[in-house]
């Protein structure tokens, strides 16, 4: 008869991640983000708040954004993700309902969004939330030429 092991979602959410402090000042666009991240870190937050951060993409990519929410004491009105391109040419923005993010949180263990971006180079990315939690924050990268070979 095995053990279970006991589930650590933190953990397992951070996996090989190193965590990124955001200390830095890296200039994109007309701003300065603290940080670059990439597929090896992860930043460490609380909300409300605004956060900006850079990746680099050295092709068109999906970049997905997860959160891993914790000790939440409110869902606030909304939670604005937005994708800039390289020089900021355009933007998607996704903005998620207060009551949507936190709830997928909890349902899932974490909540994600997503946006294809075409541009190769430095790109801004900006985190805005009214909620009221502390969260943890990944970035993915997935080519577009490989998107869907893996059954996404």
């Amino acid at each position: 008869m095995g053990v279970a092991a006991c589930s650590n979602p933190r953990a397992e959410f951070i996996g090989t991640r190193v965590q990124d402090t955001c200390g830095g000042e890296w200039p994109i666009c007309s701003e300065i983000a603290g940080c670059l991240v990439g597929d090896k870190s992860y930043l460490e937050g609380r909300f409300p708040g605004k956060r900006q951060l850079g990746i680099q993409l050295f092709e068109p990519a999906t970049v997905k954004l997860t959160f891993l929410l914790d000790q939440v004491s409110g869902a606030g009105d909304q939670t604005v993700l937005t994708f800039f391109e390289e020089r900021c040419r355009s933007r998607v923005r996704v903005a998620v309902s207060g009551r949507t993010f936190v709830g997928e949180a909890e349902q899932n263990g974490t909540v994600f969004r997503s946006a294809d971006l075409s541009g190769v180079g430095d790109h801004l990315l900006e985190v805005e939330s009214d909620a009221r939690a502390n969260y943890l924050l990944k970035v993915d990268i997935t080519p577009l030429r490989l998107k869907g070979q893996d059954g996404t």
